[in-house]
């Protein structure tokens, strides 16, 4: 994991060098020489707050499409009339 530390005119003059660092471990963003952020992936920001994915996030996963996925099917009634009685 590689440790990546930029100025704060750093990082707004080329966010993206600070985004493709980010892949690689966190990226330090530091104001008059002291560390103020720190940037993550979403993958690493996840690990660490212990937060899982939503099921539209995991859907969204560009391989998704090849998870095989079988639903079981739904048996008896959808629904009821209602009873007024």
């Amino acid at each position: 994991m590689a440790i990546t530390t930029l100025s704060s005119r750093e990082f707004n003059q080329d966010t993206g060098r600070a985004k493709k660092a980010a892949k690689d471990g966190p990226v330090f963003i530091t104001d008059r020489g002291r560390p103020a952020h720190v940037l993550l992936s979403i993958e690493e920001y996840l690990k660490l707050s212990g937060k899982q994915k939503t099921i539209v996030e995991m859907l969204a996963m560009p391989e998704a499409a090849e998870i095989e996925f079988e639903p079981p099917r739904l048996g008896g009634e959808l629904f009821r009339p209602a009873d007024f009685s």
